[in-house]
């Protein structure tokens, strides 16, 4: 095991665990690091967040095929079924 590795290591997580109990990080010339976050950046984190909150599962289309098949109103087309198969398949392969 090499131990100036763990120092080096140890050292790392020292200045970090500074950093985020005093709120203070400065760089080489002693002065407050910045950071500056793009529109592009904010946008993306609004259209996460919104995705992220957003429903998996689609209630009117899971409701609406839950009555054709309890009323035995729902079909497959079993040739259109093999053809959306074999497609997905041969873009895999």
């Amino acid at each position: 095991m090499r131990i100036d590795a763990y120092n080096q290591v140890a050292q790392a997580y020292g200045a970090s665990n500074y950093a985020k109990a005093t709120g203070k990080t400065l760089n080489a010339e002693g002065q407050r690091d910045q950071i500056s976050i793009s529109q592009a950046g904010r946008d993306y984190q609004v259209a996460k967040n919104a995705v992220s909150e957003a429903s998996d599962i689609r209630e009117d289309k899971v409701s609406r095929l839950k009555e054709r098949i309890e009323s035995g109103t729902y079909s497959v087309d079993a040739g259109a079924f093999a053809d959306k198969l074999l497609k997905k398949f041969n873009t895999l392969v």
